[in-house]
C-alpha cells in the first residue's frame, strides 16, 4: 500500500473478526512502528503483546471492576470529559456516528451500557498490544509523547499490513488486572492499550469514517509570500 492510501484509509477498528493474528505479522508490524522518532533517539517505550486467555482475563478483571464500581487506576491522567468548545462537538459528532450506524437511540441505556462494557472489553479484539514506558523517565511530557507518535506508527503499520485497531483506555482502567495478566514489571508505566485484529466488514461502526476539520483551522503559515 502507498503511503497516502494508508493514512486517508485507516480507520478505527471496533468489530473483529474472531481470527487469530499470526505472531510474524504483528512482529512486522511493531518492527516497523518502531522507527517512529523519538527524543534524542531515547525510545522509552516498551510493548507486551496480549492473546488468548492472559487477555480474556483482563477483560473479565476490567469488566468486574469498573461495572462494581471499582475506581479507576490509569497510570498517566486522563480527561473525563469535555465541557464545551470545538472539543466537545468533535467528541459529541462521533458518538453520534457510532451510535446512529448501531442503531443505539439516545433513550437506550442497554444499547449504550453494552457499547460501554466493549470498550472494557478491549472490543474483543484478539490481540492487545500494552504500550508502557520506562517509569525512570516518568513526570516528564516527553515520554508520553514519544510513545504517542509509537501508537500512530502501529495503527498506520497494522492497517498496511490488513489489521485493524483501536486506541483504547478503557481497556486498561483497571491497572492492577493489566499488570498480572500481562506479566508487566512494576519499573513501566502503563501508557494505552491498542485493541488489534482483522476487521470484521460487516460491524457497522468499523464503517465510520470520523470528520477532520480544515486544514485553515489548524495551520498557520509564517513568512510565506502567497
Amino acid at each position: 500500500m502507498q503511503y497516502d492510501d494508508v493514512v486517508m484509509g485507516r480507520r478505527s477498528t471496533r468489530g473483529f473478526l474472531d481470527k487469530p493474528v499470526p505472531k510474524d505479522v504483528i512482529k512486522e508490524v511493531v518492527s516497523l512502528a518502531m522507527r517512529a522518532p523519538s527524543s534524542f533517539n531515547t525510545q522509552p517505550w516498551n510493548m507486551t503483546v496480549v492473546t488468548g486467555e492472559p487477555l480474556d482475563e483482563i477483560r473479565k478483571g476490567n469488566v468486574e471492576r469498573n461495572v462494581g464500581g471499582v475506581p479507576h487506576s490509569r497510570e498517566i491522567r486522563v480527561r473525563h470529559s469535555y465541557d464545551d468548545g470545538d472539543h466537545r462537538t468533535r467528541q459529541i459528532e462521533v458518538a453520534k456516528q457510532l451510535f446512529g450506524v448501531m442503531g443505539i437511540e439516545r433513550h437506550d441505556k442497554e444499547g449504550r451500557h453494552d457499547w460501554v462494557l466493549r470498550g472494557f472489553r478491549q472490543f474483543d479484539a484478539p490481540v492487545s498490544i500494552v504500550i508502557t514506558y520506562d517509569k525512570s523517565v516518568h513526570g516528564d511530557d516527553v515520554a508520553p509523547f514519544d510513545c504517542g507518535g509509537l501508537s500512530n506508527a502501529i495503527v498506520n503499520a497494522a492497517w498496511s499490513r490488513g489489521l485493524g485497531c483501536v486506541i483504547n483506555s478503557q481497556g486498561i482502567m483497571q491497572t492492577p488486572v493489566v499488570r498480572e495478566h500481562a506479566k508487566i514489571a512494576d519499573d513501566q508505566i502503563i501508557m494505552i492499550c491498542i485493541a488489534m485484529g482483522y476487521p470484521d466488514e460487516s460491524f457497522p461502526a468499523n464503517a465510520v469514517v470520523t470528520n477532520r476539520k480544515p486544514i485553515e483551522d489548524a495551520v498557520s503559515f509564517v513568512g510565506f509570500e502567497n
